[in-house]
């Protein structure tokens, strides 16, 4: 899910505090089929029915251009509003499934 951007200075630093934002521009993406996970421990009640779980994290270029200017390569990817954007530079893909760092923050 979408949800928000970060601008970074001039050494590549940024920053930002998120809350959910919900609107025309809100889009999960799930490549692949497999069931949903059953890991809410209550704090969602329609666990059982979401497709999707929000454990992780994955952050884009806004850009192909933004990310070719970054050394990497132009390819166009969904992953923004526009549904133009570069290429995926940070992914929690590291942590287990239903693990993802997200999963320690609460409601």
């Amino acid at each position: 899910m979408y949800q928000g951007d970060l601008d970074s200075d001039s050494t590549g630093h940024a920053h930002g505090k998120f809350t959910g934002r919900f609107s025309v521009e809100t889009f999960v993406v799930a490549p692949g089929v497999a069931p949903a996970p059953q890991v809410f421990n209550d704090a969602f009640p329609d666990a059982a029915t979401s497709p999707v779980q929000l454990y992780h994290l994955g952050l884009w270029f806004n850009s192909a251009k933004d990310a070719a200017a970054a050394g990497c390569p132009a390819t166009i990817t969904p992953f923004n509003g526009e549904h133009d954007a570069g290429v995926q530079a940070l992914s929690t893909r590291n942590f287990p499934v239903n693990s993802g760092p997200l999963r320690l923050v609460g409601p």
